[in-house]
């Protein structure tokens, strides 16, 4: 519809200019030109055309709103929520014991499962190196035992070598050898020096008779070893031997059964006696692939779990704990279990 156009009076509009009435109602429903859809908004374009409120939409009230509006202790900025105020919480004492002890515990646990961890490795390292060095002490020339004296790391397995007479014999139960049960043969040399050398001559099977020992004087070579603990694998602690075995190869285990002067350490023969068996020589002690060591990655794993553990626990403390800040400010009644 055409717009109508009248001429305005001079006194009230100055020089006589054509101006454009405004437009009723009904001649607003009728087509509107392109011209006139764009006064007021700039330049259009094809594909984008200024938003503005329609005639006939009221202002929205605060009511009408769905979502939460900003105001004071709401916690929201506008239509978005302010999350800032909701975790003040964690300034509170209560949280801050609770960061502390978060802040504490995490590191202890990785600190002690790095631990456990480097004991594991040694026992790694430390068994890698018996192995090797187990072929290089065979290869070494004997040397005499007090040479060698006390045990450790470094002389264990090396071939030590006494001279004496043969006295008490033992056997030494519940071993076994290439699968099979029997004992250990165990005779007390007596040396020169006048102290006594626990002398393995060889394993014997189950059922079988202890040949005798060697009279005379006699000069054995063996392979050193330290005297066995409670830990060592086949020993025996729980007592009830009969009368002539041996539990534990150890000076503490024949003190009460010599009156002698017994070394803390005691030989395998490299070539056993007739009719027994030579018994190899063992790791030293701690330095292989034993219970204790996969007890130590054990360990590590647990560690490091819990450490896990205690941020998993401190991050849902903190959201279950957000939620009901949450709650409280929006009026919500909080949730019962």
């Amino acid at each position: 519809m055409a717009t109508a156009r009248s001429w305005p009076r001079d006194e009230d509009h100055g020089p006589a200019t054509w101006y454009e009435a405004p437009r009723s109602r009904a001649q607003d429903k009728g087509p509107r030109s392109r011209a006139q859809d764009n006064r007021g908004h700039g330049p259009a374009t094809r594909d984008e055309t200024p938003r503005s409120r329609t005639r006939d939409e009221a202002p929205r009230s605060r009511a009408q709103d769905k979502g939460p509006r900003a105001g004071p202790g709401t916690g929201y900025r506008g239509d978005v929520p302010y999350r800032g105020g909701v975790y003040r919480f964690l300034l509170t004492p209560r949280w801050w014991g609770i960061n502390v002890f978060v802040l504490l515990a995490i590191p202890f646990c990785i600190v002690m499962g790095s631990w456990q961890l480097g004991r594991f490795e040694d026992r790694v390292d430390s068994h890698r190196e018996a192995e090797r060095g187990a072929g290089r002490q065979e290869q070494r020339a004997a040397a005499p035992l007090e040479e060698l004296l006390p045990v450790d790391k470094e002389t264990s397995g090396r071939p030590a070598r006494a001279s004496g007479r043969y006295g008490e014999q033992f056997l030494v139960p519940d071993r076994e050898l290439d699968g099979r049960r029997g004992s250990y043969v165990l005779t007390l040399l007596r040396t020169d020096t006048g102290r006594t050398l626990p002398v393995v001559r060889g394993w014997l099977a189950e059922g079988e008779r202890a040949p005798a020992a060697p009279s005379g004087e006699v000069t054995v070579t063996g392979a050193l070893q330290a005297s066995e603990t409670v830990g060592t694998d086949g020993v025996h602690t729980a007592g009830g031997l009969p009368r002539g075995q041996l539990g534990m190869i150890s000076a503490a285990s024949l003190v009460n059964l010599v009156p002698d002067d017994v070394y803390d350490a005691w030989v395998t023969l490299t070539k056993a006696d007739s009719g027994l068996t030579a018994v190899p020589a063992s790791a030293p002690e701690n330095s292989g692939l034993d219970l204790k060591a996969f007890q130590n990655l054990g360990y590590t794993g647990e560690w490091f779990v819990f450490a896990g553990f205690v941020l998993f626990m401190w991050f849902r403390l903190v959201r279950r704990e957000a939620e009901a800040a949450r709650d409280r400010e929006l009026g919500l009644p909080p949730e019962t279990s």
